[in-house]
């Protein structure tokens, strides 16, 4: 299996800044087609202004972008032919955290309040709408089509039973492990097998690559699920114990509430009741959790499939330099602080 260490993040940094330079003046300008008002709140959601419109040096890391190219060369493209579906990719992911803002509630992005916090509920989610057609009119006569608009299907569908998991308390683990596969995995499998098909991959390596993305995503989001219980604001950008506080059945909370150990018990009788924002309470369901091994499960379970990425990454065949970048994204995505 390819290697994954500390040294991966050696060339990652240039890796990045080179996808921004490269994506970047197509991104914006698929930005700057949208009508001022839409345009506007889009500018301020990517990064590069204030609220007032003063310029900025903010944004996203690119990540999915650079999956995209990266996923390009290691079929033997060139970089440069995936950046229209770079740009799909990329817009679709603004669109999805637009609209996630709203329906979770969370009042900041990136250190930032929220666009719907600055501009309206409607107005964000408009914005969004916007964004997400973008993507498939980038797209539309191109055989990503298909590839993206069943995407778009599989993250609505993930993140209704995200929703819907809010709302019950007989949430199985098959259900939490599989939700993910929408809400998240999805749109990182889109990108590797966009990035494959723009290559000119045959179908075998695309269907490779998606699964190396699919498995990425689920890696990333039991960490991160995480880092919604345990993890340092400064980090995530989110006030500590957030996911606690909308009772979110993450993947560390159900698997704690189907442990069968002492402590589950009195996890679900908490957990049975209202939302909660008293830290010192957030903090004793946090610290039950972790007794009942739910934060010991996730980890695991994304180094299972941090695991299974690499080895469909191997799969694939990629070139040395391709294999190197590709696997210096993965450490970035899935190496995060615990």
């Amino acid at each position: 299996m390819i290697p994954l260490t500390a040294d991966s993040l050696g060339t990652v940094q240039q890796l990045l800044s080179h996808v921004r330079q490269t994506v970047a003046p197509a991104y914006r300008a698929a930005i700057d087609s949208l009508p001022a008002p839409l345009r506007h709140i889009a500018g301020y959601h990517a990064g590069w202004w204030s609220s007032s419109g003063e310029p900025e040096l903010g944004g996203g890391k690119t990540l999915r972008p650079a999956l995209v190219l990266a996923s390009a060369s290691a079929v033997g493209g060139a970089p440069m032919s995936a950046v229209r579906e770079a740009v799909a990719v990329e817009l679709v992911h603004d669109f999805s955290l637009l609209h996630d803002d709203i329906m979770d509630g969370d009042a900041t992005r990136r250190h930032r309040p929220a666009a719907w916090k600055l501009f309206g509920i409607g107005a964000a989610m408009l914005t969004g709408d916007a964004m997400q057609a973008l993507a498939c009119d980038l797209l539309a006569g191109h055989t990503g089509i298909k590839v993206l608009t069943t995407t778009l299907t599989r993250l609505y569908t993930g993140q209704s039973a995200d929703l819907d998991f809010e709302r019950r308390m007989d949430v199985s683990l098959a259900e939490c492990m599989a939700m993910p596969a929408g809400k998240t995995g999805a749109l990182l499998a889109c990108a590797c097998e966009l990035g494959a098909l723009a290559g000119g991959a045959d179908s075998r390596r695309c269907a490779l690559l998606a699964e190396f993305g699919m498995h990425l995503g689920l890696s990333f989001q039991f960490a991160d699920d995480v880092l919604g219980i345990w993890g340092d604001p400064a980090v995530t950008g989110k006030p500590v114990y957030s996911d606690l506080a909308r009772r979110k059945k993450s993947l560390p909370v159900v698997a704690a509430l189907t442990s069968g150990t002492r402590f589950s018990n009195e996890l679900t009788e908490l957990y049975r009741r209202p939302h909660d924002s008293d830290n010192d309470n957030l903090a004793h369901l946090a610290a039950l959790i972790d007794a009942a091994g739910g934060r010991e499960f996730a980890l695991h379970e994304a180094e299972r499939q941090l695991r299974d990425a690499l080895a469909c990454l191997e799969a694939a065949a990629p070139s040395p330099v391709a294999a190197a970048d590709a696997v210096a994204l993965t450490y970035l995505i899935t190496r995060r602080d615990h």
